[in-house]
C-alpha cells in the first residue's frame, strides 16, 4: 500500500500514457512534467510545498488507471491529479475520485465536466476544430468533410458538435467513421473515403492510430485530393509517419514547437537546455502537461491551498501568462489562443492564429 505523503511535499498523480496507441506521447509528457517540477522546486513549489510527481500509466484500460489513482487518493499518497490522457480515462478517474482532489486535465476535450475541482485546460471544438475547419474552407476550399476517429467519447462528441455547428454554413460533415483504439489496418476506411464526395478529412485519431492512418492514406494516393485536419496530430506523429505521410496534413492547437512567440520560445529554451538536442519532441501534448503542473501552482498561489474547497473560490475570468501566451479561466475551462499549422516535412509551419483569448 502506498505510503502517505509528507506534509512538506505536495504529490501529484501524473497520469500520462506510457503504452498503447497513445504511448507515443509518453516521453514528451514525462520530460515536460519533470521540467515543470524542477522549475517549481527551484522556487517555492506549490502553495509553499515541494512538488513530486507519482507517475500513473494512462495507456491502460481506463478502469485500471482509475483504480490506481483511487488508491493513491484513498491512502493520502497524492494531493492532486494532472496530466494528458484520453477522455475515457478522465471520466473513469472522475467517477472514482471526482470532487475529492483538484484535477488538471490537460488534453483537448469535448467539454461538459463540471465535477468540483476538475479543470479542463486543453483546447475544445469551439476554439480549435471549428475555427480550423473555417480556415480550411477559406484558404483551401474544403467544404465537405469526412470524419475518421477513434471510438470513444472525445471523437464522437467532437464529431457530433462539428456536424451540428456546420449546419447552415458553407461546410458540412458528409460521413463519420469511428474505429477502436489500436486500429492498424485502415484499408476499408480508405476505400470508402475514395468513393465519397468529400473535399477533406477531419482526423480524430490518437497517437499510433494516426500514424498508421497517415501512412496508409499516403500509400493509397489520397494526399493530393484530400487535405487532412486534426486537433491531435503533433510532432511525434510527424516523426513516426515520415515525410510522405505528412503531405497536406494540418493541425490545430494552442502550442507548436517553433511557434515563435516570446512565451513559447522561453519554454523551448528551457526545455532544450535541460534535456539536450535529442530530447523527446516538444509538442502540444507535452506542453499541456507542463501547463497542467504550472496551472496547479497558479491555483495554489491564488487560493492559498490546493484543496477542492479552497479552489472553489478561484474567480472565473482570471488571467495569467503561460507558454501559450495570455490565457483566461472561464469557469473550469481555459480560454487560449489557437493556431492552425501545416506539416512541413517532419515539422509544423504555423499558418495563422484562428482563435484568440477574449
Amino acid at each position: 500500500m502506498p505510503a502517505p505523503r509528507s506534509d512538506d511535499v505536495l504529490s501529484v498523480a501524473f497520469v500520462v500514457p506510457l503504452q498503447g496507441p497513445t504511448g507515443i506521447y509518453g516521453p514528451s509528457c514525462l520530460a515536460c512534467g519533470e521540467l515543470a517540477v524542477e522549475q517549481l522546486n527551484a522556487g517555492t513549489g506549490i502553495a509553499g510545498r515541494r512538488v513530486e510527481l507519482v507517475v500513473v500509466d494512462a495507456g491502460r484500460d481506463p478502469r485500471l488507471v482509475a483504480d490506481e489513482v483511487g488508491v493513491l487518493v484513498d491512502t493520502g499518497r497524492v494531493h492532486a491529479v494532472a496530466g494528458w490522457h484520453i477522455s475515457a480515462v478522465r471520466q473513469a478517474i472522475t467517477r472514482r475520485v471526482g470532487g475529492r482532489v483538484v484535477y488538471a486535465f490537460a488534453a483537448m476535450h469535448e467539454g461538459g465536466d463540471e465535477t468540483p475541482g476538475v479543470f479542463m485546460i486543453g483546447e475544445r471544438p469551439i476554439n480549435q476544430l471549428l475555427p480550423a475547419a473555417h480556415w480550411m474552407r477559406e484558404e483551401l476550399g474544403v467544404g465537405r468533410w469526412a470524419i475518421v476517429g477513434n471510438d470513444y467519447v472525445f471523437p464522437r462528441v467532437t464529431g457530433a458538435t462539428a456536424r451540428l455547428a456546420l449546419e447552415e454554413t458553407p461546410s458540412e460533415i458528409v460521413s463519420e467513421t469511428y474505429v477502436p483504439l489500436g486500429t492498424s489496418d485502415f484499408g476499408t476506411v480508405l476505400r470508402d473515403l475514395a468513393g465519397r464526395p468529400v473535399d477533406g478529412v477531419i482526423m480524430l485519431l490518437m497517437g499510433q492510430d494516426a500514424v498508421h492512418f497517415n501512412r496508409q492514406f499516403a500509400r493509397a494516393g489520397l494526399t493530393a485530393a484530400l487535405p487532412r485536419l486534426s486537433p491531435a496530430v503533433e510532432e511525434n506523429t510527424l516523426l513516426a509517419g515520415g515525410v510522405a505521410a505528412n503531405d497536406r496534413l494540418y493541425a490545430a492547437a494552442a502550442y507548436f514547437d517553433g511557434l515563435g512567440t516570446a512565451e513559447s520560445s522561453a519554454l523551448a529554451h528551457d526545455y532544450y537546455a535541460r534535456w539536450g538536442r535529442w530530447a523527446p519532441a516538444l509538442n502540444a501534448v507535452g506542453e499541456s502537461c507542463y501547463e497542467a503542473i504550472w496551472f496547479l501552482a497558479r491555483v495554489g498561489a491564488v487560493c492559498g491551498d490546493l484543496t477542492v474547497d479552497a479552489v472553489a473560490a478561484l474567480p472565473s475570468g482570471h488571467f495569467y501568462e503561460s507558454p501559450r501566451g495570455l490565457v483566461r479561466l472561464a469557469g473550469n475551462l481555459l480560454d487560449q489562443d489557437v493556431y492552425v499549422a501545416a506539416a512541413d516535412g517532419l515539422e509544423f509551419r504555423v499558418e495563422e492564429r484562428i482563435a484568440r483569448v477574449h
